[in-house]
């Protein structure tokens, strides 16, 4: 990059990956720097208190922080959007531009714009989450135009410890996702340690890894006028999705 890009990432209070994980993407990018702001989230579920969680005004208050430090791009790097509806995030950005005059995205609205532009209609889904959340997401995306031919989850509903499940145990659901020959793999929550497996396992399965820390940052990029390009070393999304 021949300029400073820096980028605003929403970040949920009780996450301990997307930071460090995007801290190291950065770090190879002269001129990138990525910033962030934490608003109250530590439990997935579909229980009333957990989907309080998203009302959008903290969500809005933690936006204008860092709007105060003139990022180019700000993105809820957050995957809420699976079981609540893709409109959300739609409706949180469109509020995010007018309240903070910087344009917006998420990580599941990059990640729907990717399998757009790549032609996925067979999507592998991995995550965390308990079952009645995998659900509400393979449905979501299946109404989007994205059917779930497979998928893994490992029944966990407290949001720090998604940050402890251990990379072989990802790198076993991604492999067993593989075996239906999905289109696309999607590691579904920026509370896990997906994104340094993936370009090791694009090689190995042959398929696109898609974590959704990297489309937070994908589509950050884009909306910021910066090549995702730039990126090297984590992953053919970087490489081949324009």
């Amino acid at each position: 990059m021949t300029r400073r890009v820096m980028l605003g990432m929403l970040t949920p209070s009780s996450n301990t990956v997307l930071e460090p994980v995007l801290g190291a993407i950065a770090a190879g990018v002269p001129g990138l720097s990525v910033h962030f702001a934490r608003f109250p989230v530590t439990e997935i579920s579909l229980g009333d208190k957990a989907l309080g969680q998203f009302e959008i005004e903290p969500m809005l208050a933690a936006a204008r922080l860092l709007a105060d430090a003139r990022v180019s791009a700000i993105c809820w790097n957050g995957t809420s959007a699976g079981w609540l509806g893709l409109e959300r995030d739609s409706a949180l950005c469109r509020a995010i531009e007018e309240r903070t005059r910087v344009p917006a995205t998420s990580s599941v609205l990059a990640l729907a714009e990717i399998l757009r532009l790549t032609g996925v209609t067979r999507l592998g889904l991995v995550s965390p989450y308990i079952p009645a959340v995998q659900e509400r997401i393979a449905a979501n995306f299946a109404r989007e135009g994205f059917p779930v031919v497979a998928e893994r989850h490992l029944g966990i509903s407290e949001n720090f410890a998604f940050s402890e499940v251990e990379e072989e145990t990802l790198a076993r659901m991604i492999r067993e996702v593989a075996a239906a020959k999905p289109q696309a793999i999607t590691v579904f929550c920026t509370n896990l340690r997906a994104a340094p497996l993936v370009e090791t396992l694009e090689r190995e399965i042959g398929i696109p890894i898609h974590d959704t820390v990297a489309t937070a940052l994908w589509g950050s990029l884009r909306l910021a006028g910066a090549s995702p390009r730039a990126i090297a070393g984590w992953g053919r999304l970087f490489r081949e999705v324009a």
